[in-house]
Formats: structure tokens, sequence, C-alpha cells
């Protein structure tokens, strides 16, 4: 079996990559003519279609919010903000939606996922897409971390919220043909330096709806959006805790993200899911570095310690858990505190979310 193994190990790799060459050509007509065949019978009119959209109230989730208003569609907008979804709930009726409702919940939680769904059966009778957008990210490196409470806060919305709200909504996908639309990452395939815990919720995530595919049989579609960097909240000190509580640099406290890469990553997804794209990718040539990954691991390893201090002296972005003060961050220079309502405990099996300041300040957060 060994010897076996070798010789499977020897002569696999470079005939694939020979099988490969000679079928591009036609991999790549074939994958044109699908794309042809999906434009041409697109589901682009989603006038009176019903569309859940989480993690609303900001960022990507906001921006879908607002394309698929564009098409007319019926929107029922989740969040923890109430107060955000309001604004936004407005801006899509003006955009040409349909009926737009509003509720606050958080997609963690079963039975608040049950509730935003049984609302909209009550009120609309369908639901046609549900668009997963809530995600949370970081930058710490792992070994730094002494306080781990934030590690399942990471796991759970990066994976159970977006698997619960499946969950609760395909068997209304089902009746419908309807679609599930996640939100990924790069990092899910591409591992990044201070993304460890994020990059391994995207992965099983992404290996979850993948499974899911299969399960469901072209019954319900699933489109995976993955993208690499992009403008959000996550790059302007605005982050995001337990049960609405905001914590952010108070002289960034009123500014508005926004930004082409966003916009654009949610025209993209928008426009992916109404063909029955299978995916959607955000910068595409992203995808060179699978190439690197498979056939030369080294060359990223490389490349990634180039991102390291020549020193070793690691300065990290985010202090997480690290049980570093901020004056170490402001260098005693009093960088304006951060404010946030007192959390309470959201999570069943859970610690209170009452972070400090600097826990607080590394929540960086890409949802809502």
């Amino acid at each position: 079996m060994d010897f076996f193994n070798f010789l499977l190990n020897l002569f696999v790799p470079p005939l694939s990559l020979i099988a490969l060459a000679f079928s591009w050509p036609a991999l790549c007509f074939l994958n044109a003519c699908e794309w042809l065949y999906n434009y041409i019978y697109a589901e682009d009119i989603m006038d009176s279609k019903v569309v859940i959209i989480t993690g609303a109230s900001s960022g990507i989730g906001e921006q879908i919010a607002y394309e698929y208003a564009i098409r007319r569609a019926n929107l029922m907008l989740v969040a923890r903000r109430e107060h955000r979804l309001r604004g936004i709930a407005e801006n899509a009726r003006r955009m040409g939606a349909k009926h737009v409702m509003i509720m606050a919940a958080d997609v963690v939680k079963e039975d608040d996922c049950k509730r935003f769904v049984n609302e909209t059966i009550n009120v609309f009778g369908r639901v046609d897409h549900l668009v997963n957008t809530v995600s949370l990210g970081h930058t710490f490196y792992f070994e730094e971390v002494t306080d781990t409470s934030v590690f399942p806060v990471l796991l759970d919305i990066n994976f159970w919220g977006n698997v619960y709200p499946t969950l609760v909504a395909l068997p209304h996908l089902h009746q419908s043909n309807g679609r599930v639309i996640i939100n990924a990452s790069v990092e899910s395939w591409l591992p990044l330096p201070r993304m460890s815990l994020f990059g391994a919720a995207k992965a099983a995530l992404i290996n979850f709806y993948e499974t899911l595919r299969f399960e469901l049989k072209e019954e319900v579609g699933v489109t995976i959006a993955t993208h690499g960097w992009i403008g959000s909240e996550m790059t302007r000190g605005k982050f995001m805790l337990e049960e609405g509580a905001d914590m952010q640099w108070k002289e960034e406290r009123e500014i508005h993200v926004s930004g082409g890469a966003v916009e654009e990553f949610a025209r993209l997804i928008v426009s992916g899911a109404c063909r029955g794209d299978s995916y959607v990718k955000f910068p595409s040539w992203y995808d060179v570095f699978l190439l690197y990954r498979v056939f030369a691991p080294n060359v990223l390893n490389w490349a990634f310690q180039l991102l390291i201090s020549p020193q070793g002296t690691r300065r990290t972005s985010s202090y997480l858990g690290t049980g570093r003060s901020l004056d170490n961050v402001t260098g005693g220079m009093g960088k304006p505190m951060l404010e946030g309502n007192s959390p309470s405990n959201g999570h069943t099996g859970m610690v209170p979310h009452t972070f400090s300041g600097q826990l607080g300040h590394q929540m960086q957060q890409k949802m809502d």
C-alpha cells in the first residue's frame, strides 16, 4: 500500500496538471456558455420577491439592501442596531423597495432567527432569498491572547450566525425554490497572519455550505461570495458588541462608512444571486494564490514572513485579549477613550460581555 501511494504521489499531480492544461479552453468555453445562459434567463427582476438580509445595519449588508431595493424587492432587514435599520429602511424605500420591514435580532440565537423568519412569512407569505452578511474579524496574533472569552464570540458570529438563519429559513426556501447567499472571505482558504480564528470560522462556513449544496440537490440555490480586503466599518474604528452596544473612537463615532469597493461587492453579490451563480469573487485575481498554496506553499510562507517585523517585534494593530494597555497603543498620549453601553450576556453559556476598553477596541468587525 505504501508503494502504491508512492506511485500515485509521483504521477497523479503532474498528469492532472497536463490534463487540466489541455482541457482549460473547453472548460472556459463551458463556463462562458453557463454564464450567458444565466445572464439571459436571470432572475434579475426581483419585483415583489421577498429577501431577508441579516447584518443589514451597515457595510456590505446595507449596500446589499440598496441593491435589492433598486430591483423593487420586499425586504426584511435584520440586525442588532434597530436605530440604524430605521434610516436604512427609509433609504431603501426611496430607492424603490416595495415594502421594508426591520427587526432587531441576534442571529446567534435560534429563537431570534425563528422570530424574524416567521414574521416575514406572516407578512409576505414567502421567502425567496436569504442573505447572510454577518461577520466579525480580528487582527491579533493567537499566541498573544490572554483573554479567551472572545473565542466563542468570534466563532459563534462567523459560523452559527449564518447557520441558524439558514436552518430556520430552509423549509420556506424549498417552497419558493429560493436561494441562500453567504458573505465569506478569502481568508477561508488563504491563511493570512493575525486572522487565525476568523479564517478557521470562514473555512468551516464554506465547507458547511458546499456540503449543503449537495444535500439540497438544486432545490435551493447556494451562492458563496468571497472577498479580499474592502472598505467597511472594520477599517474606520467602529465596532459592535453584544445587544446593540456600540464601542468606537469618539471622534470617529459619526463617520459614514461606504466606499466603491463595498458597493461594487454588494452589486456583484446581488447580480450573481439573481443569475443563480454558485460563486461570486471580488476581486477574482485572488484565485491565483490557490496555485501557490497547492503547489508552492513555501512561497506563501516566505511572503507572510515579510509581513512580520525583521527585528522580530510584533506590532499588533489589535490588542484583543492580550492584556496589553491602551497606553502601549497610544504611547501614553491619551488616544480618545472608547465608549459604549453596558451589554448583557447575549450568548447562552458564554461569559457576560462587559469588555474593558482595550478589549472592545479590538473587536474589529465587518458586521452590523
